[in-house]
């Protein structure tokens, strides 16, 4: 599984840089030029980061942070913008972003900031699989009576 990103901003000439950035560093890239289409593809099993400008017609980059979050809050969003200021980065960072980067920005400060988001990202979901088996296990154990051999091949079919 390569490291997925989408990444949202209005500016065909920064959506298509980034993507030959994140490409040639090995990630597997979707951009879009509105928020609304990248919000369809999200989910709580989504297995990568969110970039997105702050400043977009239609639904912009706070709005599509607050809609990412009720659906999935611990999904790493990283916000980039070229008009950011600290109370807009304060604000983006109460409201959930994992990271607030100003444009213009370096490669290797987005690359940084991509790979611990995509650790965090790793883990969350390796922790919600982990907590999805152990409570399988306990209800197969809560029905499944007994220690005989036949039993214990039982639940292991099971599990």
């Amino acid at each position: 599984m390569s490291d997925q990103v989408i990444f949202v901003d209005d500016e065909a000439t920064i959506r298509e840089a980034v993507q030959q950035w994140l490409e040639l560093s090995g990630f597997q890239v979707r951009t879009f030029a509105r928020a609304r289409e990248a919000l369809a593809l999200l989910d709580r099993g989504f297995a990568g980061v969110l970039v997105s400008d702050v400043r977009m017609p239609d639904l912009d980059g706070l709005g599509l942070l607050e809609q990412v979050v009720a659906l999935d809050a611990e999904l790493p969003v990283i916000m980039v913008t070229g008009h950011g200021d600290v109370p807009m980065a304060v604000e983006a960072m109460r409201q959930g972003a994992y990271d607030f980067i100003e444009k213009p920005f370096t490669p290797e400060r987005l690359l940084g900031s991509l790979r611990r988001a995509l650790e965090k990202r790793r883990l969350v979901l390796e922790n919600r699989r982990l907590k999805e088996q152990a409570s399988l296990k306990d209800q197969v154990d809560a029905r499944l009576l007994g220690v005989s051999k036949p039993m214990e091949a039982l639940r292991r079919q099971v599990l």
